[in-house]
């Protein structure tokens, strides 16, 4: 890699793949993927029930609408992934005391076990991903898609 910064030209007879963020946001996306559903598989999980899991690590309660934000999903696809994951017995959830429009979750005892596994099992992938990475470039990329993500959003 070049030391110098990269800009993709705008103009369309210029573009080159390569030099496309989305191209390599979407590559590393797609490698990620690929790799945790494979993980996933192997512990009984699957990557929709992953995200409600980490939604809720370190939380004792998130509304369906939070985790489906956090998820980026829309709400009532959300609400059937939080349905079956009561059913599997990995979270409960109830009306909320203070707004009876929302639905609050919590993990159960079973998800908080499921979700050290697949903790485990992610931290793994995470670890391979960055490698050779130092922790102030880890930092910096979460910055710039922090701010990029801002940018996108409504």
């Amino acid at each position: 890699m070049a030391d110098t910064p990269v800009t993709t030209p705008t103009d369309p007879d210029e573009f080159r793949m390569e030099q496309w963020p989305f191209y390599w946001l979407t590559r590393f996306t797609g490698h990620y993927l690929q790799r945790i559903e494979l993980t996933l598989k192997a512990i009984g999980l699957d990557v929709p029930r992953w995200r409600v899991l980490m939604s809720l690590r370190n939380r004792d309660v998130l509304s369906v609408s939070e985790i489906a934000d956090h998820a980026i999903v829309k709400l009532p696809t959300m609400t059937k992934i939080i349905q079956r994951m009561q059913v599997d017995g990995l979270v409960v959830s109830q009306q909320s005391a203070t707004d009876g429009r929302v639905t609050e979750v919590r993990l159960t005892q079973a998800g908080r076990e499921a979700g050290e596994q697949a903790w485990k099992a992610a931290n793994r992938i995470y670890r391979r991903a960055f490698e050779n990475v130092e922790a102030g470039e880890i930092d910096m990329l979460n910055a710039l898609l922090q701010r990029l993500s801002y940018n996108l959003s409504d």
